[in-house]
């Protein structure tokens, strides 16, 4: 199972501030939820009859 981790409202603030400055294309928005550290987490689980899953 997967979760999904966001940045904090002040975090993309920031963000977008320091792009505002910028004078270039934005970035892909692969590179931007990497900046931000905003992608998917594996979570483990236990399951009742077996072993934790990956």
């Amino acid at each position: 199972m997967t979760q999904q981790t966001q940045p904090t409202k002040e975090q993309v603030r920031l963000y977008l501030e320091s792009r505002q400055s910028q004078q270039c294309p934005p970035p892909s928005i692969v590179e931007i939820r990497r900046q931000l550290g905003w992608g998917l987490m594996l979570v483990q689980e236990a399951d009742a009859s077996g072993p934790v899953r990956e």
